[in-house]
């Protein structure tokens, strides 16, 4: 176990844990795509494309939720996309409960702002996943210093940019490639032949999916 340092806050993040559920099924249990398995989620391929509905056998009835239901399915499904264990995401709903501003909007621009998701979103992976493994190996440099902590928080201004000794990565460059055919978001200053962008802000609410109802979560964790 790890302990690691947030900005003044400490985090206690199990580093080897990881989820293995296979990545279409988890699209699947939640009825949308979750964009986990990079360039096969923006293809026919794609397993929401073919089984719009819940695996198992009981899959294709039609099942009324509680609330409860609704909101813990709105908690895994938030979770999944940004592939946290539960301890995890509930460490970083405590940070954003207690910080000034709606709890809501703090928890999706403190999800945004892990280093594993600004890798993802700058094309240095083609998934999160992939992303988390690329900061893991000690391939990316956040303002000059390497960083290798996948929920290392992001601010205004930082610099993050590939090693020049994992540059030459093939894989990489596809997908800095496929990101940059995609567009990057508004809050992000992208050099792509440089492999190195700015996060110039924290992304407003407004700039993130619509599909997300983070005040399902916020309920959930009040009770």
């Amino acid at each position: 176990m790890v302990v690691v340092h947030l900005r003044n806050v400490v985090f206690k993040e199990i580093v080897l844990a990881r989820n293995l559920e296979p990545k279409c099924r988890q699209c699947r249990r939640e009825g949308e795509k979750l964009f986990l398995k990079g360039e096969k989620c923006f293809t026919d391929k794609c397993a929401i494309e073919r089984r719009a509905y819940p695996p198992g056998q009981h899959g294709q009835k039609k099942v009324r939720l509680s609330d409860y239901g609704v909101q813990l399915r709105e908690k895994q499904k938030i979770r999944r996309i940004y592939g946290l264990l539960e301890k995890q995401f509930r460490n970083a709903y405590k940070l954003a409960d207690s910080q000034r501003g709606v709890t809501g909007d703090n928890l999706l621009q403190l999800l945004e702002s892990r280093l594993d998701n600004v890798a993802y979103l700058m094309g240095f992976g083609a998934s999160r996943s992939e992303a988390r493994q690329v900061v893991r190996h000690n391939s990316l440099l956040v303002n000059g210093k390497r960083v290798n902590i996948p929920s290392y928080i992001i601010k205004a201004g930082d610099v993050i940019e590939v090693r020049e000794s994992s540059r030459s990565h093939l894989r990489l460059k596809a997908s800095i490639e496929s990101a940059d055919n995609r567009n990057f978001p508004e809050w992000l200053e992208m050099d792509v032949k440089g492999m190195k962008g700015v996060f110039k802000a924290k992304p407003e609410r407004s700039d993130l999916s619509s599909t997300i109802n983070e005040s399902l979560v916020v309920e959930l964790y009040s009770k």
